[in-house]
């Protein structure tokens, strides 16, 4: 992946980029070009199943990218909960006023339960 990726002026952007996405399941690139960060979930779970899924097809000058809705993007921020995700939430949710929040709620609740965040629904919810 990352040679492939290097053919198209994508490169790692930390050092040891294989040995850290094999242990953590995330690939760490940058766009040289344009200096996006871009990172690659290796993971399997059935939310980043849905998420491909559901993803949107979207073309940037020769490439073809697809990219999250509007409420994955919001469940992988409340996930990651840095306080630039909780920021990117709110104007994500102010863009988009039509959001299923029921999916939203849903993702996010189950990733709370699972990392012991038990009140990461009350902290997003606001935000929506």
């Amino acid at each position: 992946m990352v040679d492939a990726a290097s053919q198209q002026g994508i490169t790692p952007r930390i050092a040891d980029a294989e040995i850290f996405a094999r242990k953590n399941q995330v690939l760490l690139l940058l766009h040289q070009t344009s200096g996006i960060n871009i990172d690659i979930s290796l993971g399997i779970l059935p939310f980043e199943i849905e998420m491909i899924e559901r993803s949107q097809e979207l073309k940037v000058g020769g490439l073809h990218l697809r990219l999250p809705t509007p409420e994955d993007l919001i469940i992988l921020k409340a996930v990651a909960h840095r306080p630039q995700d909780l920021i990117d939430i709110q104007a994500i949710a102010t863009s988009n006023p039509g959001l299923d929040k029921e999916r939203v709620q849903f993702w996010v609740e189950q990733f709370g339960a699972a990392l012991e965040f038990s009140d990461l629904w009350e902290h997003i919810s606001q935000l929506l």
